[in-house]
This record gives structure tokens, C-alpha cells and sequence, in this order.
């Protein structure tokens, strides 16, 4: 009897033991999870920062190429190295000083966390961020509209299939020339969209200067079946180089 009291009291401690060991190595895994989730996050902010940010379409100003509610990827190193903004690119932007004259106050913890949601693609960005397609660059004479109601480029008429489905190019007219580092922007969904020819009158004309360029949307990644490249568009390939800086519009 001695001696069954004995092994069982031994094997009391060795349960304790199991018990307490089974504790500290659920919480090990539970806090190299935790690590894990936050390098995770760590390293997503780092990458949308420097190289792919993802980006919610929060209206319809670009559809039938964008949708509200589609996630795309925008490349930030697509005018890093020397390249500029294209004719034809879908562009996100910082609009403050062109479309955004007052930048809205906000709590500022509130607002990191709402800008770190927004850089990984979870929440609608900030309003100052927009998304529209580029139709002029520096130098470029841009005009609405000729007699088929078609955008002029440097004198050629553009034919925009990308256009919302029965929208015009546009029923503000404008003769514009942009400026050297400006852009000239538009949303392919002409009668839903507030762009560059709803700032012709502010400072600044509507332009959007290049260094204010976050980036060129490249992919939809979401949702699943919209999976896509943004297509581009070969609407400018007959344009000609802008003419000579100083050159009267005719």
C-alpha cells in the first residue's frame, strides 16, 4: 500500500507538470502568432509604402474600366526611375492644391488608422486621393470638342472606347494647354465623374502636377472574378509630340 501511496504521489507532480508545460507552450504559439500577424501587417504597409499599394474604388467616375467597390494595384515605381505619366494611363493621384483646395481635418489617430486600412486595400482611400485616366501631358493642346463631338490632342481627334457605354467625351468644352510637370485628367465615365474641367476656373486650371502622382493602376485583384490587368489603350497612338513650347493656339 506504502509503495502504491508513493507512485502516486509522483505521478501528481508529472500531471501538474503536463498541464502547466501544455499552458506556457499554447501561449508561446499563441504569441509567435501574434508576431507573426503584426510582421505580417509590418511588412503589407512597407510594401503598399514603396512598391504595390492597393487601392479601393470608392465611386463610379472611371467605370466601365473600374468599378466601385474593385480593389486594383497600383505600381509606385512605374514613375520612380526617370519615366512620367503617359497618355492613356489610369493614374492615382494626391489631389491636394488641384482637386482638393482645403485637405479635411480629422482625429489623427483616427486618421492612422483609417490610412493604414486604406494602404492595404481595406477601407475607401482618402479624399484626397483620386483615380482618373491621363488625356493630356505637358506641353499638349487639349480641346473639346471637334465637329463629332470627339477630344482634339494636339490637333488629332481621339476615339476613347473606353468610354462609359452612350456617354459624350464631354458637354463642358475647353481649350486648354497643359503645362510643363502638369497633367490634364479625366474619368472614363465623362457624365459621372469630377475632374480636371470641373477646376478649369481654380488655381491652377484643373491641372495635376506629375510629382503628385502615386502611382499607375495596373491590376484588379478584387473581387475574384474580376481578376485583370487594366488594360492599355491604344486611343493616343496618333497623337503627335506637343508642338513647341510658346506656339499660339491658332
Amino acid at each position: 500500500m506504502d509503495t502504491e501511496a508513493q507512485h502516486t504521489e509522483r505521478d501528481l507532480p508529472d500531471d501538474a507538470d503536463r498541464r502547466t508545460t501544455g499552458r506556457s507552450r499554447f501561449a508561446l504559439s499563441r504569441r509567435r502568432a501574434g508576431l507573426l500577424g503584426l510582421a505580417w501587417a509590418l511588412g503589407m504597409l512597407l510594401v503598399s509604402h514603396f512598391v504595390i499599394q492597393p487601392f479601393q474604388i470608392p465611386s463610379g467616375s472611371m467605370e466601365p474600366t473600374l468599378q466601385v467597390g474593385d480593389r486594383v494595384l497600383v505600381n509606385k515605381l512605374a514613375y520612380r526611375f526617370g519615366d512620367v505619366p503617359a497618355r492613356g494611363d489610369v493614374v492615382v493621384f494626391d489631389g491636394t492644391g488641384s482637386f482638393v483646395r482645403t485637405v479635411p481635418q480629422e482625429n489623427p489617430l483616427a486618421g492612422l488608422v483609417r490610412g493604414a486600412a486604406a494602404a492595404l486595400g481595406l477601407a475607401e482611400p482618402a479624399d484626397t486621393d483620386f483615380v482618373k485616366r491621363v488625356v493630356g501631358v505637358g506641353g499638349d493642346r487639349v480641346v473639346c470638342c471637334d465637329k463629332e463631338g470627339r477630344i482634339e490632342v494636339n490637333g488629332v481627334p481621339v476615339r476613347e472606347g473606353y468610354l462609359y457605354p452612350g456617354d459624350a467625351p464631354s458637354q463642358v468644352r475647353f481649350d486648354i494647354v497643359v503645362p510643363q510637370g502638369g497633367l490634364w485628367v479625366m474619368g472614363d465615365h465623362r457624365s459621372n465623374s469630377k475632374d480636371s474641367r470641373d477646376h478649369l476656373g481654380a488655381p491652377g486650371g484643373g491641372m495635376v502636377p506629375v510629382d503628385m502622382v502615386v502611382g499607375r493602376a495596373e491590376w484588379i485583384a478584387w473581387p475574384s472574378g474580376r481578376w485583370s490587368t487594366v488594360e492599355p489603350t491604344d486611343a493616343f497612338a496618333r497623337v503627335p509630340r506637343p508642338p513647341a513650347e510658346g506656339a499660339g493656339h491658332g
